[in-house]
């Protein structure tokens, strides 16, 4: 899982103010919206309003800003953030999605973002799915676009702890004892590393279970999934959903061994896309090389891929592959 708590304040300013996008295309909107708990979530939508020429959101993308979506019965797809990351860090994604037609909602979760301090494991392993189904709620509902969104067809993309949050939401609930038990006999796991199980609640499965169980959300794409070692595979087994799965070869923060082949393994309609010398930081949009001068450690961290990896060019394959994948596992009637 992203998480990298020393560094937190210089990634979070890079991501900020210094996350590239691909060139600006006609036909996508923006909304940033904020329901009335306080969950912030962006939306990217085609559009047919006139585009901007220059960039004009903090993702560096040109969007047009508070324009009405266009089309009917529009599929929705839900993205979910890595652990301590916000609605923007996977926007050249969302943005190919939005031109493939999809609305797109990324909520900042409300405890565990770059806005918050030390996320703690006990409240975010709960208030993930929540805020999930506070996103559907909303974008479906108060939104004024919602009588654009075809409910029947929803995705959910997930990266890192989004992945887990992605897992629950779509209808899976992690065995915290099996969980424990891994770190046991793996203790050099990162997560386990961190102590991620320490202080959980005794009633934390109970608490998931709602979120579980909404079951508004018909496939899902995973990115380097967190926690996956600590989902039972006979629960994995009647989760009955499309999933495309993919991980790093070179991952050690959340290794495809420990976490995306078992899920892969387990789940009865999963394909596994594993990326040859990818990290864990690949998933994510690229840097501004601008970055590298401001916070060199945690540019060599999390915007530094092999040498024979382009993160631009992976970004709109990704993108395309889900993109196929959504319309594949949500078609229209």
């Amino acid at each position: 899982m992203s998480v990298f708590s020393k560094a937190r304040e210089g990634l979070a300013g890079a991501v900020l103010g210094l996350m590239l996008a691909g060139p600006a295309l006609a036909g996508v909107g923006f909304q940033r919206a904020l329901t009335e708990s306080g969950l912030s979530i962006g939306l990217w939508y085609p559009s047919e309003a006139v585009m901007p020429e220059v960039p004009n959101t903090p993702f560096g993308q040109a969007l047009a800003r508070g324009a009405m979506p266009a089309g009917e019965a529009l599929p929705l797809v839900v993205i979910s953030h890595g652990n301590s990351g916000w609605m923007g860090g996977h926007a050249p994604i969302a943005y190919a999605l939005a031109e493939a037609g999809f609305v797109v909602a990324a909520p900042t979760h409300s405890q565990d973002s770059m806005r918050i301090g030390e996320p703690v494991a006990a409240k975010w392993m709960v208030s993930r799915p929540q805020d999930i189904v506070a996103t559907l709620d909303f974008v479906t509902g108060e939104w004024r676009g919602a009588g654009q969104v075809d409910t029947d067809r929803i995705g959910m993309f997930g990266f890192s702890a989004g992945g887990y949050t992605a897992l629950v939401a779509g209808g899976a609930v992690p065995d915290i004892a099996r969980g424990r038990a891994f770190c046991g006999a793996e203790p050099e796991e990162f997560v386990c590393r961190l102590g991620i199980f320490d202080g959980l609640p005794d009633d934390l499965e109970a608490q998931l279970r709602p979120a579980a169980a909404d079951g508004r959300i018909g496939a899902l794409v995973l990115a380097a999934p967190g926690l996956a070692f600590a989902f039972d595979p006979e629960t994995l087994s009647a989760l009955e959903l499309p999933v495309q799965i993919w991980s790093g070869s070179a991952d050690e923060r959340v290794p495809t061994a420990s976490n995306a082949a078992p899920l892969a393994d387990a789940l009865p309609d999963a394909e596994l896309h594993e990326v040859a010398g990818a990290g864990h930081f690949f998933f994510l949009a690229p840097c501004d090389p601008r970055f590298e001068a401001q916070a060199p450690e945690i540019w060599e961290m999390a915007c530094v891929d092999a040498p024979e990896l382009d993160r631009v060019a992976f970004q709109a394959e990704l993108a395309a592959e889900m993109a196929a994948f959504f319309a594949a596992a949500l078609p229209a009637e």
